[in-house]
């Protein structure tokens, strides 16, 4: 029998690997349309969508000011004697209430949180994104009290994208860690597999249906899973989490 690895760090990524991103985006922005629609904008639903994702493929997913956008592409007669503000409140409201609603960690995101919280090893994020939208997914999703505080980490406070492996390396310089005993668990292949891969990292890919499912990386996984419950058992197996303490003096990188 082999001895078992030591682990220090299990770090995730969010979107499509601790919650649907995707799924429940698709499903907001189909009900800021209908809102617009019902405070009268005059478009078919499928016409407003297409453009919609015209802008976010414009603008980036990141960009704060989709429906604004929007709109200035409508023609004003969609809207006439309507105030535009109106419609642009309206589809904000409903997005916001639908990511209030539908916004859901997986379901065995907590059982397998909660099933290492007793060993003190340090548990974090990696994320792309704005820094107050990825944390205030962290807060929606209740993942928040099992995190080491110090260990989240999102690319807008960073300045490193999840494409550069810089930003790996980044997490293990500012909290001591040595890459071959900490994991990184992601969907996407390039950004999460690849780039973690490329500084010694364990990497986990979870298959769960997203967008990535069929994107092929440069690199193969060192386990491949498709739910957390497969990496428990992997955890059990395999390794030994060792308590770990981060460096007292903290970092600037992190909320």
């Amino acid at each position: 029998m082999n001895p078992k690895k030591i682990l220090h760090a299990i770090f995730f990524d969010i979107d499509d690997t601790i919650c649907a991103t995707s799924e429940f985006t698709k499903e907001a922005r189909y009900n800021a349309l209908r809102a617009m629609i019902a405070a009268g904008l005059q478009m078919p639903i499928e016409d407003l969508f297409a453009e919609l994702i015209e802008v976010i493929s414009e603008f980036s997913s990141n960009y704060a000011q989709h429906f604004d956008k929007l709109i200035l592409r409508l023609p004003p007669t969609a809207y006439t004697g309507i105030n535009p503000a109106i419609l642009i409140a309206a589809a904000v409201v409903a997005y916001h209430n639908t990511k209030y609603l539908l916004l859901k960690p997986y379901p065995d995101v907590l059982p397998f949180l909660e099933s290492i919280a007793p060993v003190q090893i340090v548990k974090g994020i990696i994320s792309d994104g704005l820094a107050i939208k990825q944390a205030e997914k962290i807060l929606r999703l209740k993942i928040y009290p099992y995190l080491t505080p110090k260990a989240i980490f999102i690319s807008e406070q960073v300045g490193i994208s999840k494409i550069n492996p810089k930003i790996y390396t980044r997490v293990c310089q500012t909290l001591h860690l040595t890459p071959q005993h900490t994991m990184f668990i992601g969907d996407h292949p390039q950004r999460d597999i690849d780039s973690a891969n490329h500084i010694g990292l364990i990497s986990v890919r979870i298959r769960r249906n997203g967008k990535y499912q069929e994107l092929q990386g440069q690199s193969q996984a060192t386990y491949e899973i498709n739910n957390l419950d497969e990496l428990r058992i992997i955890l059990q197996e395999n390794y030994q989490l060792t308590p770990f303490q981060v460096p007292a003096q903290g970092s600037h990188y992190f909320l």
